[in-house]
């Protein structure tokens, strides 16, 4: 009898097989950023430690996610030059993308949006509203509870860009093709949001920071485990985009889903129609 695990992967398996996915991380201490998003993302994440110059040699990945920082993305650093340039070509390449907080933003700019600070913080358990249109936020209500911690904000999104979600402080939630960016934290427990809490003593008040370490409750908590449905939502969407894929050349010749020539952009995705209408973990300001 043969055994299977020696035989030569089929189509069919291929479409079942578990996602891998390159992690972006842009946190400068990489602490529990890595974990944080590994407890959410049922994948295999390949890392890279974006502020050491360390990136991907290559695009074969099903998709990419690009974590919050410390980092401005308008500073004028090396590595922050360089990830710009490297993600600028996955994603002309075709590779799904989530960013995240920092993730978000550098998403918007590599795209043509406009990041700025706010010259305040948003921080702690706050609401944010959808408008119920984007397949990422599929299963969660209209007005969600989410954790947020930064003092930059995407000012304008890209051009061609649909917005999702929003409140008073900006833009928590844009898709343009196949990048997804939310500026919340969607992979923080509560330890997490304890310890970047506690790392604003020095640029926060006493006050407000005991005010937001209070609302770092189990309550809180389990009404922001909702915005977690994303990550399975985002993965879903991966897993069509990688089908797409596997379904062989379209008629122009060029494999449907990521071009590994990198020689064109792909198409917007038709699944998605919107409206047109640390101490351990890195924060401060984009995160």
């Amino acid at each position: 009898m043969t055994d299977p695990s020696t035989d030569e992967p089929t189509d069919s398996n291929e479409r079942t097989e578990r996602l891998r996915i390159a992690l972006l991380n842009a946190a400068h201490k990489r602490g529990t950023t890595q974990q944080n998003f590994e407890r959410e993302l049922d994948a295999d994440l390949v890392e890279f430690h974006c502020p050491s110059g360390d990136l991907p040699e290559t695009f074969a990945f099903d998709a990419c996610v690009v974590t919050g920082s410390s980092a401005s993305v308008y500073w004028d650093e090396p590595w922050i030059g360089a990830l710009k340039e490297w993600v600028g070509e996955a994603v002309d390449a075709g590779l799904p993308f989530l960013g995240v907080c920092y993730g978000h933003q550098l998403l918007a700019d590599v795209l043509g949006g406009r990041v700025e600070g706010m010259g305040e913080y948003e921080i702690g358990y706050r609401i944010v509203e959808q408008n119920g249109a984007n397949r990422l936020l599929t299963g969660v209500d209209e007005r969600f509870t989410v954790f947020t911690t930064h003092s930059d904000r995407v000012a304008e999104a890209p051009p061609g860009a649909t917005v999702f979600a929003r409140n008073e402080y900006g833009i928590h939630g844009f898709q343009r093709d196949r990048v997804f960016g939310v500026q919340f934290h969607p992979e923080y427990d509560t330890t997490t949001a304890t310890r970047v809490t506690e790392g604003k003593e020095g640029e926060l008040e006493t006050g407000r920071i005991e005010a937001v370490l209070e609302g770092i409750d189990a309550e809180n908590y389990e009404a922001a485990c909702e915005a977690k449905r994303l990550f399975d939502n985002f993965l879903e969407y991966v897993r069509e985009q990688r089908n797409v894929r596997l379904e062989g050349p379209t008629d122009t010749g060029v494999t449907a889903g990521v071009d590994t020539r990198i020689e064109t952009t792909v198409d917007t995705d038709l699944a998605t129609t919107e409206s047109a209408a640390d101490s351990s973990v890195d924060s401060s300001p984009s995160s």
